[in-house]
Parts: structure tokens; sequence; C-alpha cells
């Protein structure tokens, strides 16, 4: 069975007609790629013309932050900002059509199931203690070990349910840019970002945001009769011990070697931006392609 027959049986859209690749999504293909000289190249181009552009901007925007505690108020502020409902949370969580939450799923494919493997590169750049307060949350992420408990298992379950493929590859010809982008900043964070800070403000935002986020993708499993909504009820609980790790992690990686948490802002607010923005372009895209108006 193609891709596009798999995806066409579920009711939903097929792949967009066949176009020039975006950066964005040939960047992707390159970071999963065994790369030699000539291929990081084209990274680090992609990358420069991107990545280092809005690092300039997300710096230039922000507010001074003397130290860790700052941060942490920081942080703390910016996920009051975010618990309040965005139109698009509402919307999938009270008015989705089945085939408008199967469209957002969909769009969010490739990161369920390739979750928290691009964050392994930045284990070796971190002080040992730090090392394995991140390595206790990517052992949760990968369900200790079991796969029925693996988060990126959770998600095939929830793919099969809807009627989707469960292997990456059916994905990549029908992700947005706005998603790539998101997926592509850890591999830049976690293995060419010139300071692990940034990784670590990224994920501990993550971390924090996730339990939040998470609940509206909850509701719209459960009003939809969606039996497979455990991958975003599972994040619900265990995020909550993943933020701690995360900020031992940090004050770790501070005691060893010192810290700038001015990074840690950035690579929050950074990653902040970018899933806003994918979430926000997904909801928008699956009540276009439904027949819907758009969030």
């Amino acid at each position: 069975m193609t891709t596009t027959q798999t995806v066409e049986r579920s009711g939903i859209p097929g792949p967009r007609p066949a176009d020039a690749e975006s950066a964005h999504r040939e960047l992707f293909r390159l970071n999963r790629s065994r790369l030699d000289s000539r291929l990081l190249a084209r990274v680090e181009e992609i990358e420069r013309a991107w990545i280092l552009p809005l690092i300039d901007s997300v710096e230039a925007a922000g507010e001074p932050v003397p130290d860790r505690a700052a941060w942490q108020r920081l942080l703390d502020g910016l996920l009051a900002e975010e618990r309040e409902p965005s139109p698009s949370s509402t919307y999938l969580a009270d008015e989705a059509t089945r085939e408008e939450f199967t469209l957002v799923v969909r769009e969010f494919a490739l990161d369920g199931l390739t979750e928290a493997q691009n964050f392994f590169p930045a284990v070796p750049r971190l002080p040992i203690k730090a090392q394995m307060a991140v390595m206790r949350v990517l052992i949760d992420e990968f369900g200790c070990g079991n796969l029925q408990q693996a988060h990126s298992q959770l998600y095939r379950l929830l793919l099969a349910e809807l009627g989707l493929p469960t292997e990456p590859e059916h994905f990549v010809d029908t992700t947005g840019d706005e998603t790539f982008q998101f997926l592509n900043v850890f591999y830049w964070l976690t293995q060419r970002a010139p300071h692990v800070e940034y990784f670590l403000g990224a994920l501990a935002y993550l971390e924090a945001s996730i339990p939040d986020a998470f609940t509206y993708q909850a509701r719209a499993c459960e009003r939809l009769g969606v039996a497979h909504g455990r991958y975003y009820t599972e994040h619900l609980h265990i995020d909550t011990f993943h933020m701690q790790e995360m900020q031992l992690a940090i004050k770790e990686y501070e005691a060893a070697h010192g810290l700038d948490p001015a990074r840690l802002w950035t690579g929050a607010r950074l990653l902040s931006g970018l899933i806003g923005g994918a979430f926000d372009a997904a909801v928008a895209r699956a009540r276009e392609l439904s027949g819907g108006a758009a969030a």
C-alpha cells in the first residue's frame, strides 16, 4: 500500500503535490542522515540563514537575566502567560472534527515518532551530574526499555487508530515548514549551538510547558472518543518530574562550569516561539484542508 493510499483511506487528504523541497524539509532529511563534509557544509549553510538570525533576534529582544533565580521567575511568567487558552488550543479541544484532529496528529507525527532521539548529542557536552538528570528524562521517553511504555510507541498506537501510517518516512512530504523548524532546532541545539545552555533552557521550557499544552489534545481525545489518547495523558504527569530534572541539570551545570542564565532564557523563548507557531499553523491547516474556516 502506498503512502497516498494509506492516508486517503483514512479520509484525510494525501501528500501535497511534488514541488521544490523547502530548506527546512531538506534540513530535516540531512539531520537524520550520515553526514560527510559536503552534506555538513549544506546543513551549516541552511542554519546560518535561519537559526543564527533567529537567535540574534531573540537575544536582542531579551531582558537582563542576572542569575538562575531570575531565569526561574521569567520562565514561570512565560508559562503563566501560555496557560491562557489560545484560539487554536480551544478550537482543537472543544470544536475540531475527528478529521481535523487527525490532521493535527499527522502534522506532528514526525515529532511523536522520533521523540527525544535528537537530544542525545547534548549529553557529552554536560558535566556528569547534569548528564544523569538529562538521562533520567531520556530513559522515561524511551519507556525505560519497555516498548509498550515508549512515547513513540504510544504515538504509533494513536496513528493506527486514526487510520494513518506508523513509520516516519510516510510523513516527510505532508509536514509543514513550521513543524520542521521545531524539529530541526534541537539538532542545532544539541550538536552545533556554541553554548549548551541554549539546549538546557529550551528543554526545561518544553518539559514545563507540555503538561498544560497537552491538556487540550487530551480533551479532544475524550470528546471525540479516541481510545489511544495515552500519548497525551502520559505527558500530563511525567513531564512534571521531567521539569524538576531539567532544573536540577541546570543547577549542576552551574556548579560545574558556571552559567549564563540569559542563554537559558534565549533557549526557552526560542522554543516557545517555534512550537507555538507550529501548533497554530497545524490547526489552521487542518481547518483549511477539512473545508473549515482558518483558525
